[in-house]
């Protein structure tokens, strides 16, 4: 069985049919990078995978677990939530909280978590205080490895885009998600930031840690990922390693779609 599995998962709104039975499995691990046109539905397959969209039909199942069925009964709040905490999204406009520190937006949903855990548990106030400085551990080691280890108590309007942006990805990590998405995470930066969060994306790669990209970042895309998807209309038109979608594409969709690159950005 496949760490993630997407069956027939369609969306719509209103009319429009946004996503059109799309099916597709991740071994855990890899790095799976979305590419297509502006329209295709790329962001809101990623969006429904991360619950900011409810799909109409279809499951979804990470790691044996079922964490979308739209025939199944309604979740309860903490089995959403439990769901929800398998995906981390990195959004494309960063979504930092302006009033808190770097530190306080990494930190805040962890500590929020922890907190409902141990008073379930009854925990005394010394075990409180010790889980919290675990936390604040946990978010200077994260920041430390996107490179932000000075920036833990400035705030998001102190911060240059590039910085933001991997802030947004260091606030990701705080909750170790299974499955780290990112939804076009260098398209509100200028061209010379770009490459410093690219940077940071590869080297997160590793054995155990599964991503999905959404990208426009043709070359980055080529490299860093086992598998690459392209849609077209809301269907997967066609799906396969880098090698084969890059230099042997089959469709005259892909086809087209790669001609028309410019300066290594497609689809924009």
């Amino acid at each position: 069985m496949a760490f993630l599995e997407v069956n027939n998962l369609t969306k719509r709104f209103g009319d429009l049919s946004v996503l059109r039975g799309i099916d597709f499995s991740l071994e855990r691990g890899q790095v799976l990078s979305l590419i297509g046109s502006s329209g295709s539905g790329k962001t809101t397959l990623l969006r429904c995978l991360n619950f900011l969209e409810t799909p109409d039909s279809g499951t979804v199942s990470v790691d044996g677990h079922t964490t979308f069925d739209a025939t199944a009964p309604k979740l309860t709040r903490r089995e959403m939530r439990d769901n929800q905490l398998k995906f981390g999204l990195v959004f494309q406009s960063f979504n930092l909280f302006p009033q808190h520190s770097i530190r306080k937006n990494l930190t805040l949903a962890a500590s929020l978590i922890k907190k409902e855990e141990l008073h379930k548990q009854k925990a005394s106030h010394a075990e409180i205080s010790a889980a919290m400085a675990e936390i604040d551990a946990q978010a200077e080691d994260i920041l430390s490895k996107v490179g932000l280890s000075d920036k833990a108590d400035s705030y998001p309007f102190q911060l240059s885009g590039g910085q933001s942006q991997r802030a947004a990805i260091a606030r990701a990590l705080m909750l170790s998600p299974d499955i780290l998405c990112f939804d076009e995470p260098t398209s509100a930066l200028d061209p010379e930031l770009t490459g410093e969060v690219l940077r940071v994306i590869r080297g997160l790669r590793s054995s155990d840690r599964t991503m999905i990209i959404v990208t426009h970042e043709m070359e980055f895309a080529r490299h860093v990922s086992d598998r690459v998807i392209f849609m077209a209309d809301g269907v997967i038109a066609e799906e396969g390693t880098p090698e084969e979608l890059f230099e042997h594409p089959k469709s005259e969709k892909l086809q087209a779609f790669l001609s028309h690159s410019r300066d290594g950005r497609f689809g924009e």
